[in-house]
């Protein structure tokens, strides 16, 4: 068996020790993932995944975003240090890009195939999902690390402000990414047994 797809999910991992080292220039990154997400298929071809890519001061206002709003959630000034220290890792990398879920089409898919309308926000999902790894993979193949935040909802109504975001599109993800200043840690893997059957 060809085992080059595999040994590209292998590179990919959560990278949290980001950089701004990025050899590559922001129209080649951004023309680059436009394409992978345009690739990516969705149920009913419903193309329901958006991206907004954040570059510079864009990129350093989102984690601004994030910091602030994080500090009436978390208990104790010492824990409110910790989380300053986890998203200043994310301010320090080179780009970020937010998913959204557009849920006009979304409604529309709804109302146009009642029979499957109770399918279409899950099938949204994953073509969410099939869009992140394969941006992910991406990246990791030209040597670029990421990791995948889920900051929503809680920051979504700053993001939409700040960002000029339609009113339709869902934020679901930010993936911030930049150059690998330190590997990841070692992946645990369940036992096979205990994830897969096999019949015949």
């Amino acid at each position: 068996m060809n085992q080059n797809v595999l040994q590209l999910l292998k590179s990919r991992r959560s990278i949290y020790a980001l950089g701004k080292n990025v050899q590559q220039n922001q129209a080649e990154l951004v023309d680059a993932i436009e394409a992978v997400i345009e690739e990516t298929p969705t149920a009913f071809n419903s193309q329901t995944t958006r991206a907004v890519f954040l570059f510079g001061d864009k990129h350093d206002q989102l984690w601004d975003i994030v910091v602030a709003r994080l500090k009436s959630e978390v208990p104790t000034e010492a824990a409110y240090e910790k989380t300053k220290q986890k998203i200043a890792a994310f301010k320090a990398a080179y780009g970020t890009i937010l998913y959204f879920t557009d849920t006009a089409v979304v409604h529309q898919l709804e109302h146009d195939f009642a029979l499957y309308a109770d399918n279409f926000a899950t099938w949204a999902e994953q073509g969410q999902g099939s869009a992140q790894l394969n941006t992910w993979v991406t990246l990791a193949d030209n040597g670029l690390g990421a990791s995948l935040q889920h900051y929503n909802p809680l920051i979504d109504e700053q993001v939409a402000k700040a960002f000029d975001i339609p009113a339709n599109w869902t934020l679901r993800a930010q993936m911030p990414f930049g150059s690998i200043e330190a590997p990841a840690d070692a992946k645990d893997y369940m036992a096979r047994a205990d994830r897969f059957k096999v019949l015949d």
